[in-house]
């Protein structure tokens, strides 16, 4: 589990809660931070890819837990 600097926990919400969620808090990160994004929204397994590649930003690591799907996301420069 990589380090990060900011938490999301977007679990029980559906789309487009938890991409709307992500692109505010990734806004307000400096550059080089790490989002932690929790979700149960089996969409976001393609919306947050497809929100990341948009912004520029960097998934470091995707992994699915217990029902959770976990993101860690890299604010680019």
């Amino acid at each position: 589990m990589p380090t990060f600097d900011r938490e999301l926990d977007t679990t029980g919400l559906n789309c487009p809660m938890p991409v709307m969620k992500c692109k505010k808090m990734l806004q307000s990160l400096a550059a080089g931070q790490v989002l932690h994004l929790l979700t149960t929204d089996p969409g976001t397994r393609s919306d947050i890819p497809a929100l990341v590649s948009r912004t520029g930003d960097q998934i470091v690591e995707t992994s699915e837990e217990g029902g959770k799907i976990h993101f860690y996301i890299r604010k680019a420069s």
